[in-house]
């Protein structure tokens, strides 16, 4: 038994070694994901009554839009986990943990911890299940919750999808150490070439938050051309007097968000260093309404502190850091408010 939680770091106590959902280096994995849904689709044809392989086509279809970040996987798993549980309407655990996967990847948060607690429901043991309510529980800011979904899926399955959680965890509560060791633990623990690129990618990410050097945001940005790394290298750009190509980026960030859908928290914090402030505030307070977790107090903070509302940022900035959260980003903002404030 992995006992994890509260104290994390027991986890490295046990040996010596390693997305939120995140997003793996493309090439590879949507190669393997697109074979994957080819084969399901097949299947399908000659058993169109497999509630299961609907379920597993629907979830391939949620894991395809995070890789390739094309929105019409979004609709195409949609219908197919409407006909996997049109099939089998009780009891359809797979068919709850793509929903689930799905209204988080659309960041509709609280119906995705719903689909996470019908999944863990139906199938108790299911490691899957718990991650669904991991990242949803984590990102509606329920730290404590979000814990004991983290243990139980560390207890079931120790291996790349939880351990990436755990550091995801551990680096939210400003434990950086522990979090470049769950990374760590997660490489050990991956079983093909597509798990180890996804792991060194974040090892890499990792160290990259401190190196803000142009070389390695492009480096991040070719591997994953995520909107998080395009605006990451859009300021490195910036930072090297690029500010055209700079602008490239965050328009591309911008594009991709907007093509998704949903994610009027990254919109907001790139609105607020490189667009309209007004229009930050718009979206800061759209995500507020939606989940109040420590990613979005910071967002609310920064957009108002750039709309020049110092004084109300500043409980919002306190309960971005209330957990113990030391990410670079979240700190600048922080010193910005209380220096407008002193």
């Amino acid at each position: 038994m992995w006992k994890v939680l509260p104290l994390l770091a027991a986890l490295f106590a046990v040996a010596a070694c390693a997305s939120p959902q995140a997003a793996t280096p493309a090439a590879t994995q949507t190669t393997s994901l697109q074979r994957n849904a080819e084969s399901l689709q097949a299947k399908l044809r000659r058993s169109p009554q497999d509630a299961s392989a609907w379920a597993q086509l629907g979830t391939t279809h949620v894991e395809l839009a995070r890789v390739t970040f094309d929105p019409q996987h979004h609709s195409r798993a949609d219908k197919a986990l409407t006909e996997s549980l049109r099939l089998r309407p009780d009891g359809n655990g797979e068919a709850f943990i793509g929903r689930g996967a799905l209204a988080n990847a659309q960041h509709d948060f609280a119906a995705a911890r719903e689909w996470g607690l019908r999944a863990a429901a139906a199938l108790p043991d299911s490691a899957s299940a718990q991650g669904v309510l991991v990242d949803a529980l984590t990102q509606l800011g329920d730290d404590a919750g979000a814990s004991v979904a983290l243990q139980r899926m560390l207890d079931l399955r120790p291996g790349v999808a939880s351990f990436s959680r755990a550091a995801y965890h551990f680096e939210l509560h400003g434990r950086m150490d522990d979090a470049r060791g769950a990374w760590e633990r997660a490489l050990e623990s991956a079983s093909s070439p597509d798990e180890v690129a996804f792991c060194r990618l974040h090892l890499d990410e990792l160290e990259g938050r401190a190196d803000k050097s142009l070389e390695t945001s492009r480096g991040l940005v070719s591997k994953v051309p995520s909107p998080e790394h395009l605006v990451q290298y859009g300021e490195a750009l910036d930072r090297a007097g690029k500010s055209a190509e700079a602008r490239v980026q965050y328009d591309l960030a911008l594009q991709q968000l907007r093509a998704l859908g949903g994610d009027d928290l990254t919109a907001a914090l790139i609105a607020a260093d490189h667009g309209d402030p007004v229009e930050a505030l718009r979206f800061a307070e759209k995500e507020w309404a939606k989940r109040q977790s420590v990613f979005t107090a910071d967002a609310l903070a920064w957009a108002l502190h750039v709309n020049k509302r110092s004084a109300e940022a500043l409980p919002y900035s306190d309960r971005a850091v209330a957990l113990g959260w030391r990410d670079p980003d979240v700190l600048r903002h922080r010193e910005a408010i209380l220096g407008a404030l002193r």
